[in-house]
Order: structure tokens, then sequence, then C-alpha cells
């Protein structure tokens, strides 16, 4: 249970009423036990810690996928959600200053002779990665000839290169991690072609909820709370995001 006093900050008095802070999550942002069910990963430790600071329970909800959550948000059936910053969802969406930047790579298997994301932008090159996640963004912008081939979730983006329809396979550099654990001599490239730099995020409107959820942020990564989630997940490749000031 949670001994926290109930935070009386006006700004986020109908979350302290409600008794609850709900922060949308989307696969692979989590881990998910297949026994107990219990979740697990530095967003989960995120969101208990923002439930402490309210004095409220921290609830993760799961989404498969990055639009699942924007939709969840949108609909008010979260409060917050941990998304990756991008243009394109400002729109809907306003952000905390970031909270972690986690590296965008490729996977490629052990027949490949690719050994840079330059060389893997030629015409004939088959790119898997997931529909709408940042990182397939950020690469879409990047590519001139390969040819990207979508799917809605990891596992069957995976699947494509496992199964030779795709040459490689973009995405986080702790996904690819372990993936390459299920297929004998894959490589997960040194580079990078940019990296997911995610916040929280809530619907236009909130500016209150979002002042008192971005001071939350600086002080996570100021207190080493962040870093603590970091190392306590055992992600590859993440870093905590720089203070907002210091930009």
């Amino acid at each position: 249970m949670n001994d926290a006093q109930p935070a009386t900050d006006p700004r986020v008095a109908d979350l302290v009423q409600a008794g609850r802070v709900r922060v949308a999550l989307y696969v692979p942002q989590y881990t998910k036990d297949p026994i107990t069910g219990e979740l697990g990963g530095w967003t989960i430790d995120l969101v208990s810690a923002l439930g402490a600071r309210l004095g409220v329970e921290g609830v993760p909800v799961e989404h498969p996928t990055p639009p699942d959550a924007m939709a969840s948000l949108k609909a008010g059936v979260c409060d917050a959600a941990i998304l990756g910053i991008e243009p394109s969802r400002a729109v809907d969406v306003d952000y905390t200053p970031a909270v972690v930047q986690a590296d965008y790579t490729l996977l490629v298997p052990a027949s490949s002779s690719i050994r840079s994301v330059a060389e893997a932008d030629h015409p004939g090159i088959r790119i898997a990665a997931v529909r709408n996640h940042a990182s397939t963004m950020t690469l879409a912008r990047i590519l001139k000839q390969a040819t990207l081939l979508y799917a809605d979730m990891p596992e069957p983006a995976f699947k494509l290169l496992r199964t030779e329809k795709a040459n490689a396979f973009a995405s986080l550099r702790e996904i690819l991690l372990r993936y390459s654990t299920q297929l004998p001599g894959s490589r997960v490239l040194d580079e990078r072609y940019g990296f997911n730099t995610l916040g929280i995020a809530v619907p236009k409107g909130h500016a209150g909820r979002l002042a008192y959820l971005s001071e939350f942020v600086e002080e996570a990564k100021a207190s080493g709370l962040m870093q603590r989630a970091l190392d306590h997940a055992g992600w590859r490749g993440v870093r905590v995001a720089p203070s907002a000031k210091a930009n």
C-alpha cells in the first residue's frame, strides 16, 4: 500500500480525488510475467514513483501499440502516457521534458554483409519495422532507396526477418538485442540512426497537469530515480535524458 499523503496541488486535484493516475504504456516498454501477469520495466517503476509523489495509486495501462496508447489518452481512458516525442503527435498531446533517450539501430542475419545504415539503404533491401513506431517514423525520413515492410507489433516484424522476407529489422537497440538471441549469428549494428526521446504526454487542454508532470520528470532525473529504474530494468542503449534546464 502507498502510505504517502495525497498531494494538495490544485493542478492535480482531479487525479487525487480519483485516487489513481492511469498511465498508458505500450509494448515493448514493459515486460509481463507469463505466469503471474506481473508487469516490469523502467516504465513500471516510473508510474509507481508518480503515484507515490501524488499519494495515489500509480496504474500502468497496457496497450499493444503507440496508436492504441494515443487513442486511450485522447478518449480519457488514461490520464497520461509515456510516448515517443514525435512532432506528428503534438497536434493531440503536450509533452513533458524528455525522460529517456533510446537508440535506434538495425538487426541483420548472420549471412548479411550490411555493416551500417547507409549500406542498408539500397534498392532491393527490405527492412522490417513496426508501423507508427517512432523508430520507424525516423527511419522513413532517412531512407532513400530501401523499402520498409510494416508489421503492427515487434514479434511479427522480427518474423519477417527470420523468414527472410526482410533483410534487416529496425527498432530500439534493447529490443533488437533481445530478438538477436533467437536468430543464431545475427548482429545488432553498433551504429545508431537516431534515438527515441520519450516523455510523458497529456491531452491538450491540461496545462496544470502538464506542469506538475514536468516537475516530476525533472526531479526523477535529478534525484537518480530514472537511472535506478533503467539499471533495475537492465535496458541497454538507453540513457537518462539531459535536464531541460541544460538545453
